[in-house]
């Protein structure tokens, strides 16, 4: 019992903490601004009809140009080329972004990797 009674006192103190917090927040003038700010801009997009969205777009109108840069700048992997392989026994094609591929493994067991590298036909981004 006696645990639950802390337990609310702490959050109390806590709640209070927060809310002097809170209070020093309001009277920010920066975050007046920003608010300020914030208001206009959603009153303008109401008023013009437009979506968060669109005014990102807008302010950055490609954003499909620049995010492979950004993923590949923020150490993340790169994706692999696409290699397409025919057999020239069978003509049966192969595209594979990795070496790991059943077809692929099976034709470097029966033919080695050398031959089956020669039957590569094209490489794409």
């Amino acid at each position: 019992m006696s645990s639950l009674l802390s337990n609310y006192m702490q959050k109390e103190q806590q709640l209070k903490q927060l809310q002097n917090e809170l209070e020093k927040l309001e009277n920010d003038e920066r975050l007046k601004a920003e608010l300020e700010f914030k208001t206009k801009l959603e009153e303008l997009m109401k008023e013009f009809g437009k979506s968060a969205g669109d005014v990102i777009e807008l302010l950055n109108p490609q954003p499909a140009a620049a995010a492979p840069k950004a993923a590949s700048t923020a150490g993340g992997r790169r994706k692999r080329k696409l290699k397409i392989y025919k057999n020239p026994h069978t003509g049966e094609v192969v595209e594979t972004r990795g070496g790991n591929q059943k077809t692929l493994k099976a034709w470097k067991d029966e033919f080695g990797a050398e031959t089956v590298e020669s039957w590569l036909v094209r490489t794409e981004d």
